[in-house]
């Protein structure tokens, strides 16, 4: 199993009286309450924890967001472009350019193209199809998001891919009469792709694409149902099986000298939860497009239909399911009951992990989100170098298998 490092660089600097008054902590939150003073702090300190995770033998994540206290990193590739150039070792996940977002997917190639070559062929593209805040912010309607996303990433694919000369694209969402992209890729055919999602819909078309499927805090029984949703869909197209490195999940992690020093530190990353994803129902539930018409009526519904498979009950019962539930006002104990938190000593946070990945199937990737909120610098340092000493080195004896439900005893060493 390969682990990847991540850090949405949030800023917690912001009054909690104003945050309680402010309708949303997204989007329409006044850039004033942001220091740049602190801001650039901050970057300093967290770009500082990628090069040490680099040097611990991780690999790392850049994401993106925009407008609000959750994450200062609105520009995608200018993250990328410092860690191509200043890591080593490590591989580049970029989860990633809005895609959805951005009126030219060309000039998204480009900038993979670019950033692929400055760090030798170490770049993945992950993709996600956004929303809520992120389309209001960007003045971009939700409607014909799943349709964009689709096509932009096969003109992205092309444009990497083509080297004998331009070509055009006419598509319904996206024109480009001349695409020919220098430097082209490092990586022949191309980086490998990636795409977080959890909506069964978008999960069978990751997995008849063969990219590899992301969760992010689903928890579970959402998790679970999303990787099912993609091996289906392969096996009903006649498609060979995924193995386990195609699949991959995102959760907050913090790992601890003892038991209350691990929870302590994952209490401090439940800020990202319990703070910064207060937003207004225009940003979410009520923008046009969020919902298809069909799911109109299940959207104040929270508890996911039971499985009737008796294997996935017995499972189910130890672990509580996650998917629509409310997030915000997680304790340490009910998130890592929940699956999006993994805390405490090394032999708990291990155990944890492998929890999850025997109830969902397997995953190949471990994408853990090791700083948020008032966790400081020296904490995330000494929680990094704890998990790389004493949990990295039984992942990475888990090699990949094919991956499914009936495949998980199957997957290497006992369990420490």
């Amino acid at each position: 199993m390969d682990v990847w490092y991540q850090c949405e660089i949030p800023y917690p600097f912001v009054a909690q009286d104003v945050l309680d008054r402010a309708p949303s902590v997204r989007a329409s939150l006044p850039n004033r309450y942001c220091d740049p003073n602190v801001a650039a702090d901050l970057f300093e300190e967290c770009i500082d924890e990628f090069l040490l995770a680099d040097e611990l033998g991780l690999n790392v994540v850049a994401i993106e967001h925009h407008a609000g206290i959750n994450s200062l990193l609105a520009a995608n590739p200018m993250l990328v472009a410092i860690l191509a150039r200043q890591t080593r070792k490590a591989r580049i996940l970029s989860l990633g350019t809005l895609v959805t977002l951005r009126p030219d997917p060309v000039r998204i190639a480009e900038e993979y193209a670019t950033a692929d070559v400055i760090s030798r062929g170490r770049l993945e593209i992950g993709f996600v199809k956004s929303g809520g805040s992120e389309s209001a912010s960007s003045n971009v309607s939700m409607i014909d998001n799943g349709e964009r996303y689709w096509e932009a990433i096969d003109l992205i694919s092309k444009a990497l891919t083509s080297h004998d000369a331009p070509f055009s694209w006419e598509g319904r969402h996206f024109t480009h009469r001349h695409v020919n992209v220098w430097p082209p890729c490092y990586q022949r055919p191309l980086p490998r792709m990636w795409s977080a999602t959890g909506d069964a819909s978008t999960s069978a078309d990751v997995g008849r694409r063969g990219m590899v499927h992301t969760l992010v805090l689903r928890g579970p029984e959402g998790t679970r149902a999303a990787f099912a949703a993609n091996r289906r869909a392969r096996a009903e197209a006649g498609l060979p099986p995924s193995t386990t490195d195609r699949f991959s999940y995102a959760a907050l992690v913090a790992v601890g000298e003892t038991e209350d020093e691990g929870l302590r530190l994952g209490d401090k990353l439940l800020w990202f939860l319990n703070t910064s994803m207060k937003s207004a129902p225009q940003f979410n539930k009520f923008l046009a497009g969020v919902a298809p018409p069909q799911a109109a009526p299940m959207i104040y519904r929270t508890k996911p239909k039971a499985d009737t498979n008796a294997e996935a009950q017995q499972a189910a019962s130890a672990m509580k399911p996650s998917v629509g539930g409310a997030l915000i006002g997680m304790t340490a104990e009910r998130a890592i009951a929940q699956g999006i938190l993994f805390a405490g000593t090394p032999d708990s946070v291990y155990k944890q992990i492998m929890d999850l990945y025997d109830f969902v199937g397997g995953y190949g990737h471990l994408v853990m989100i090791g700083r948020s909120g008032f966790m400081t610098h020296a904490e995330t340092e000494k929680s990094l170098g704890l998990f790389a000493r004493e949990v990295l080195p039984r992942l990475k004896e888990i090699a990949a298998v094919q991956a499914g439900l009936d495949q998980r005893w199957s997957r290497g060493p006992v369990r420490k």
